[in-house]
């Protein structure tokens, strides 16, 4: 018997800890949606985040109205609880909002995203708003413009724990090697980067390593005013890239495209590509592999790849490790062949017209004639689905027309003269 009571008694307790838990999982849901909290995200939000399980509800509401009192507009306040959830802590939002007059000193107008790095970088970094206001006074200091301030932190809010020594070090570093003065904003507007990247084991490494294979440091200057993201290479990944570019084997015209615009830019834009490729799941190994089989990679816009990239895994359904094996996905016309192609192929099987299964390299290796032959002649109504690019298939004549007229022989006007003399040196041959 007190045995069953005390089942009984620790079923009602657990129903009792359920409820009290389902209400204040409701009570969390309204007070965010509320302030504009997506309800698709909520459930996923309340799961990764238990301790607000946990919190006061009345202080949880003051923290969002003092979030809300910085003029943050919605997105970007989603974004930033999503991102760090522990900016909600009272304490610390009163602290800001108390400071936040100092930060304003500053910055008159911060834009959104300068607050909401401003919030992160001071929650995760445990730095109080009279720390982060003298970080700003030493960034407009160091002659930085406003937006070059604005754009330092947003690209790279770790400069808000960065030594001064080590951001002037970054800044003598680019002055010793020739970057003009006033070309210094700029240059760390566009790689905010460079402000963190150690000088004695990062950046005079690079440059030594790019000098000694043969590039004069005209060519580097020029370069890295260019674009100061050429700083971001690892060390030995500029010789890499080299490597690859020396042994490519594809048409002049190709080649003429990749190093149009200088060894040392055709070496960053190979680095560029392969960073593009490995973000998206190769390794560094198969990107290179990638871009040495399809050299037009290296002459196509990142966007162009990605696109490309995204429509075959999200649409198509394949995997980015069949890349090394069909490459030459990448290097054709998505427009005119990759979405027609694909477009003609999925209705052929969901028509069932299809009995075997098209990979990847079936849909990208025949030219155009041949797939037209294969696919849609066969198919007539594939030809709305081909579009206009049936309608262009056509054998091309090997010269074009009108040519033959340059070769016809020049004619004369003839005379009675002329006729009269025919007809005697053909007499005399009689």
């Amino acid at each position: 018997m007190a045995s069953g009571k005390v089942r009984v008694v620790s079923k009602s307790l657990s129903l009792s800890k359920a409820e009290s838990h389902y209400r204040k999982q409701i009570s969390l849901a309204n007070l965010f949606h509320k302030y504009g909290f997506p309800s698709s995200l909520l459930p996923s939000f309340l799961s990764h985040n238990p301790s607000l399980f946990h919190s006061n509800l009345p202080q949880l509401h003051k923290s969002l109205a003092t979030l809300f009192s910085f003029r943050i507009p919605q997105n970007a306040l989603v974004s930033l609880l999503r991102d760090c959830p522990s900016v909600l802590d009272y304490p610390f939002l009163k602290n800001w909002e108390s400071r936040f007059s100092q930060i304003k000193s500053c910055f008159p107008n911060p834009s959104p995203s300068i607050l909401v790095n401003l919030l992160q970088s001071s929650r995760r970094f445990h730095l109080d708003p009279l720390q982060l206001a003298h970080k700003l006074d030493t960034l407009k200091n160091l002659g930085f413009s406003d937006t070059t301030v604005t754009r330092v932190l947003e690209g790279f809010p770790s400069v808000l724990v960065t030594s001064e020594g080590e951001i002037v070090s970054a800044i003598q570093f680019l002055l010793e090697y020739g970057v003009p003065t006033d070309e210094i904003d700029r240059v760390v507007r566009l790689f905010p980067r460079v402000l963190g990247l150690g000088v004695e084991d990062r950046l005079k490494p690079l440059i030594c390593e790019i000098r000694g294979l043969g590039f004069s440091m005209r060519e580097v200057r020029t370069e890295i005013v260019r674009d100061p993201r050429i700083l971001g290479m690892e060390i030995g990944e500029f010789s890499r890239c080299l490597q690859l570019l020396e042994t490519l084997k594809c048409r002049e015209a190709i080649k003429e495209r990749v190093f149009g615009e200088g060894l040392v830019r055709a070496c960053f834009e190979v680095k560029l590509r392969v960073d593009c490729l490995c973000t998206h799941g190769l390794t560094r190994r198969d990107a290179f592999k990638v871009l040495w089989k399809e050299p037009r990679l290296i002459t196509y816009e990142v966007g162009d790849v990605e696109r490309k990239i995204e429509f075959l895994v999200h649409r198509m359904k394949y995997n980015v490790d069949c890349l090394p094996e069909a490459p030459e996905y990448l290097g054709i016309n998505f427009e005119k062949q990759i979405v027609p192609r694909y477009n003609v192929v999925e209705y052929l099987k969901a028509k069932g017209a299809l009995g075997f299964e098209v990979g990847l390299k079936d849909l990208i290796k025949p030219s155009r004639l041949k797939f037209y032959n294969l696919y849609v002649k066969p198919y007539p109504e594939c030809e709305k689905i081909y579009a206009r690019f049936s309608r262009d298939l056509r054998v091309k004549r090997k010269h074009p027309a009108g040519l033959w007229e340059l070769f016809k022989p020049q004619k004369f006007p003839e005379s009675d003269k002329d006729v009269k003399n025919m007809k005697r040196f053909m007499d005399s041959l009689v």
